[in-house]
């Protein structure tokens, strides 16, 4: 494949996955408008140009983040047809929504091996070139579940507890090599996350939670397609943290997130001064 590298100026090269749809469709097509190349990744290449729109801007590629074999040769291909990247976004990924013991063990696999196993699949593909260019920007779309877990969303919870923790790891180990860490944590916005196509309900009900889980679930449904935050603010918000000359580690979008952080903050500070004697009581007297 030839670079087109030397024909078009482009601001930066995004690599995005999952972006057929939702936010990775909208960030891919914000960064194009933005005078951005990208590097549009999902399992299905019609869907992407339908949603993007073609563009000598855009490369689609067809990415499965659960094979390792594919996310280097989706790097690969990029490098080849840009020269570079040097925003990657990790968006793929899917929800589960049940009690942690209704969740089965296949249900839980599946979910890490796309949120978790293949963020890092990815990651891995894309470091060395950031590596060898000394710059670059990794942005881990976690969520406000990544912050504050609630019953029915636990082990969804989980994997993106683990794309906090990693995020976190990785802004120490890439710093010193110029390259940028953030993790966003988007609430509630108005896409097709709370749809069966991204959604998946677990298959065994368990009538103890009711009052729980199973209020969670008929919440979910209600709340379908009314959540408070706009999509499309969200990909401008992207656009911004790319351009910010110091970037944070965390992004919290939408008020729905900052209270759910404030809340939680509060709740760790005075549960922390509540137990701080015990606390201290285990380390070797002095």
């Amino acid at each position: 494949m030839t670079s087109v590298t030397n024909d078009f100026q482009f601001k930066r090269v995004w690599f995005i996955t999952g972006a057929s749809r939702g936010f990775g469709a909208l960030i891919a097509k914000a960064a194009i408008a933005d005078g951005n190349a990208v590097v549009a990744t999902g399992r299905n290449i019609d869907a992407i140009v339908e949603r993007v729109g073609a563009s000598p801007a855009l490369l689609p590629l067809k990415l499965d983040v659960t094979d390792q074999a594919s996310a280097h040769a989706a790097a690969r291909a990029a490098v080849e047809h840009f020269g570079r990247i040097d925003v990657l976004v990790n968006n793929a990924g899917f929800g589960l929504l049940g009690a942690v013991e209704e969740s089965s063990d296949a249900e839980v696999r599946r979910l890490f091996d796309t949120n978790v196993f293949g963020l890092l699949n990815v990651t891995r593909a894309v470091l060395p070139i950031m590596r060898a260019q000394r710059s670059g920007h990794v942005i881990n779309i976690s969520s406000v579940a990544g912050y504050r877990a609630v019953a029915a969303f636990g082990v969804y919870s989980s994997t993106k507890f683990a794309v906090e923790g990693l995020t976190e790891a990785l802004r120490d180990e890439l710093a010193p090599l110029g390259i940028h860490t953030t993790v966003v944590e988007p609430g509630y916005f108005r896409t097709d996350f709370l749809d069966a196509s991204s959604l998946t309900v677990a298959a065994n009900i368990i009538s103890d939670y009711e009052g729980t889980s199973g209020a969670t679930r008929v919440r979910a449904a209600s709340l379908n397609h009314q959540q408070p935050g706009d999509p499309q603010q969200l990909a401008v918000a992207m656009l911004k943290l790319a351009d910010a000359n110091e970037p944070p580690l965390r992004l919290p979008l939408g008020t729905d997130t900052l209270a759910a952080i404030a809340q939680k903050n509060a709740y760790v500070t005075a549960e922390t001064a509540q137990w701080q004697a015990l606390a201290k009581s285990t380390d070797f007297a002095a």
